[in-house]
């Protein structure tokens, strides 16, 4: 499960950005098949996936990885695009998204092995104007005005360009799904990405604040990201409702064991539910740096990893979190590499760290 590459995501698109140009041919990214390197499992890789018994990841310059043995080998897969990837994400054992800088969103039917784009960020440029130009006033809260306000903000967004990433990706099954990212950006597909539909009128996100993670526990789906937002599908309205939550630094993720849901971000902040998001209560991690994202064991311990490479494990009832004795390295995304051991991915590439002892918690 990833979710850590968000920030990464942002900042690398203003640090490209500024760097000089090495050739006089402009290269579209969009346009470029990612390259072959032997480098890649060693690379920055942003996401991790299960799809069955195989492990995908993803990350910069278009690369997506697949291992067949648990993470000791990596197979690159053929991609039609070289912009960084951010995440990924398996409904099933052959069918799979990743989603990535430039608005893209690429498709595989064959568990990774080969990939198809199904977006971008000229298509989203162009459906956000469509879908707001055509949409009723009377749909929106606030009518007329909270109409016009919206269009204001799409055609700011088209007219930038396609340089907005998404940053997390979810599906129920393989027809519906979800793509998020910055400034409240949230598409959903319901015939498995042929067509997209914006939902930026269905957030309660007035400030456009940044989406960075998507996860669903039980018929529930969460959205989480800047400023303390916690968002909250509510099937009755098709709306994502604001979930109050006495923090106000940015969340990169949720995960969930049992009934207890978590949501962590910034400094090891985590906070818990245990009645699906309506109270919250802060969680002791012992860590001050942000933790990126979080997995399940084979025997349902939940293992959340840092930036800095701690991992712990949830203990005492979901009332607090335990370190898991794991080789530190850097995380982005982490998945269960069997009953005792981490499959790790991060700025330094894509690592299986063994878990030295089991704590019982």
């Amino acid at each position: 499960m990833k979710i850590g590459a968000s920030v990464l995501a942002l900042l690398s698109s203003v640090v490209l950005a500024a760097l000089p140009l090495t050739s006089n041919a402009f290269q579209d990214l969009l346009e470029t098949p990612a390259r072959a390197s032997a480098l890649a499992p060693s690379s920055l890789l942003n996401g991790l996936a299960q799809a069955g018994m195989r492990l995908v990841a993803v990350g910069q310059r278009g690369h997506i990885l697949y291992s067949d043995d648990q993470g000791t080998s990596w197979t690159q897969a053929t991609v039609p695009v070289s912009s960084d990837l951010t995440a990924v994400a398996f409904p099933s054992p052959t069918t799979g998204w990743a989603v990535g800088q430039d608005g893209i969103v690429l498709a595989t039917r064959d568990s990774g092995v080969t990939w198809v784009k199904q977006l971008d960020g000229h298509a989203v440029a162009s459906l956000l104007k469509e879908h707001y130009a055509a949409h009723p006033p009377n749909d929106l809260p606030g009518g007329a005005d909270a109409l016009a306000a919206l269009q204001s903000d799409v055609a700011r967004i088209a007219e930038e360009g396609a340089d907005k990433p998404f940053l997390d990706v979810w599906f129920e099954n393989e027809s519906t799904g979800y793509v998020v990212g910055p400034f409240n950006l949230i598409f959903r597909t319901s015939d498995g990405g042929k067509n997209w539909v914006p939902l930026f009128d269905r957030t309660e996100n007035p400030k456009r604040l940044h989406f960075y993670a998507l996860h669903a526990m039980g018929d529930d789906l969460y959205l989480a990201g800047e400023q303390g937002m916690v968002l909250k599908f509510e099937r009755k309205t098709q709306r994502f409702r604001a979930v109050p939550i006495d923090y106000k630094g940015t969340f990169f993720g949720l995960a969930h064991r049992g009934n207890t849901l978590l949501v962590f971000g910034l400094r090891g902040n985590v906070f818990r539910s245990d009645d699906r998001g309506a109270t919250w209560q802060k969680v002791e991690t012992g860590v001050s740096v942000a933790l990126t994202a979080a997995t399940s064991l084979p025997d349902g311990r939940l293992v959340l990893v840092s930036q800095a490479g701690h991992a712990l494990v949830l203990a005492d009832d979901g009332k607090s979190l335990m370190p898991l004795p794991v080789d530190r390295v850097p995380a982005s995304a982490v998945v269960a590499g069997g009953p005792e051991a981490l499959v790790i991915a991060g700025a330094r590439g894509v690592h299986v760290k063994p878990i030295k002892q089991s704590p019982t918690p």
